[in-house]
C-alpha cells in the first residue's frame, strides 16, 4: 500500500504520455513534406531546425497552457469549497451533491453528506495559499521537456541517411514504433489490452503519413 506522504509525480501518466503523442503528431506532420520542402529549394537542415523550433513553440505553449488551466481549476476549487462553507445548509447539500458523478451520487447516504459538509464547513480557510505554485512550474518544464525531445528519434535519420526519401520512410518508421508502444502504455493505463490502442495510435499516426505521401511528402 502507498503511503499518504509518499510524493506525487509531477504529471499523471496520461499526461506524459499524451504530450509524447503531440511531439510525436508534430514531428510527422514536418517530416512528412520534407521532401517537397528540400524539392522547393530548402535544406534538410533547415527542415530540422524548422520541425525542432516548431516543437519548441508548441512546448512552450503547451506548459504555459498547463499553468493556466491549472491555475483556473484551482481557483474554481477553491470558489466551490467556500461556496460550501457560506451558503446555508440546504443549498450547500444540493451543490455538493450536484458536483458529484452520478454513481457516486446514487449511493451517497444522507449521512455521509452531512458528515462531509460539517467537515468541509468547520474547516478554516487559508487566504495566503498561492494560485501559482512551483510544482505548476515543475509540471510545465516537463511538459516542454516531453514535447521537445519526441522530436529528435524521427529526425536522427535525416542526419545519418543522405537519400531524403529513404530517411523519411525510416523516420516515420520510427514514429509508428514510438506511438505502438505509446498506445499500448495508454491501454495498460486504462486497465485495458494494451493491443486495440497500440493500433489505434499506430493507424493515426498511419494516416498523417498516407496523407502527406498522397501530397507529394
Amino acid at each position: 500500500m502507498a503511503r499518504d506522504d509518499q510524493p506525487r509525480p509531477i504529471l499523471d501518466p496520461i499526461d506524459r504520455l499524451s504530450e509524447i503523442i503531440f511531439g510525436l503528431l508534430m514531428a510527422l506532420s514536418f517530416t512528412g513534406t520534407m521532401s517537397v520542402a528540400v524539392g522547393g529549394g530548402g535544406t534538410v537542415n533547415a527542415m530540422l531546425v524548422a520541425a525542432f523550433g516548431c516543437n519548441v513553440a508548441w512546448g512552450i505553449v503547451d506548459g504555459v497552457m498547463h499553468v493556466l488551466t491549472t491555475a483556473v481549476e484551482r481557483v474554481k476549487r477553491r470558489g466551490f469549497v467556500a461556496a460550501l462553507r457560506s451558503e446555508p445548509l440546504a443549498s450547500a447539500r444540493q451543490l455538493f451533491l450536484d458536483s458529484l458523478p452520478d454513481d457516486v451520487r446514487l449511493v451517497a447516504s444522507e449521512n455521509e453528506v452531512e458528515a462531509i459538509l460539517q467537515r468541509v464547513r468547520t474547516l478554516p480557510a487559508d487566504p495566503r495559499r498561492a494560485v501559482v505554485t512551483g510544482r505548476d512550474l515543475k509540471a510545465a518544464l516537463a511538459i516542454f521537456a516531453l514535447v521537445v525531445i519526441s522530436t529528435l528519434p524521427p529526425s536522427i535519420p535525416f542526419l545519418l541517411i543522405e537519400r531524403i526519401d529513404v530517411a523519411m520512410r525510416v523516420s516515420n518508421g520510427i514514429a509508428l514504433v514510438m506511438l505502438f508502444a505509446i498506445g499500448a502504455q495508454l491501454g495498460r493505463y486504462m486497465g485495458r489490452s494494451p493491443w486495440p490502442m497500440a493500433f489505434a495510435m499506430t493507424a493515426i499516426g498511419a494516416v498523417l503519413v498516407a496523407i502527406t505521401i498522397a501530397l507529394g511528402g
